[in-house]
């Protein structure tokens, strides 16, 4: 799925070699300040290395422009924003920024669900809590119909059974619609989901085995 080769940025990662296969979830994990982050947003193309090369499906990400990639990649951030209006249009904008046609109402309660957000379509976020918002924004990613899920520690503002019931809703609907999923987090219990397990240390990332 994606491959970086002889990969540098700054005096974060120094990566020469590290193969993403196309199995559902693959964790990042790794100390504080390791370069998890970073290495999600070179997988976007939200930042580029200063050396080396990073490919996905065999293409240079650089080939492609950037909302072709993002359309095929989405990210969900640590600090996820929440736009004007109800919770129908946050659910919505992502595909009306790419010119997708908005989600039925059926489906986006559907998606509320598999977040854990007992909320309706017309109530505005802007009065929601800090977890709330959270899993509306998930729940936004999700609306998406992209190739890859990149998720930066999407909750770390929920408890920890939350947590885990929520992140395996996520990885349970994206599996089963055969969709990759490559997921930042602290949490050791949702290691235990994994299907390969990325580990950053001393500038550079290894695979190990599950």
């Amino acid at each position: 799925m994606f491959e970086l080769n002889d990969v540098k940025f700054k005096d974060i990662l120094s990566i020469g070699h590290l193969n993403i296969d196309d199995s559902g979830l693959t964790m990042i994990m790794g100390p504080s300040g390791s370069g998890k982050s970073t290495l999600l947003k070179m997988l976007d193309d939200l930042i580029s290395p200063d050396s080396g090369e990073i490919l996905y499906k065999g293409d240079n990400i650089k080939s492609y422009k950037a909302h072709e990639l993002r359309r095929k990649v989405i990210m969900q951030s640590q600090f996820p924003a929440i736009f004007e209006g109800d919770v129908r249009d946050n659910l919505n904008i992502a595909r009306k920024f790419s010119d997708i046609d908005n989600l039925d109402d059926a489906k986006l309660k559907e998606l509320l669900d598999i977040v854990l957000l007992e909320k309706e379509l017309n109530d505005n976020p802007k009065d929601f809590s800090g977890g709330e918002k959270t899993r509306l924004s998930i729940a936004r990613v999700l609306a998406m119909d992209a190739e890859v899920y990149l998720f930066d520690e999407p909750t770390s503002s929920l408890d920890e059974e939350t947590e885990y019931k929520l992140i395996s809703n996520v990885i349970k609907y994206l599996k089963e619609r055969d969709k990759k999923i490559i997921m930042v987090s602290h949490s050791e219990k949702l290691f235990s989901l994994a299907d390969q397990v990325i580990s950053i240390k001393n500038k550079t990332a290894t695979i190990k085995e599950v």
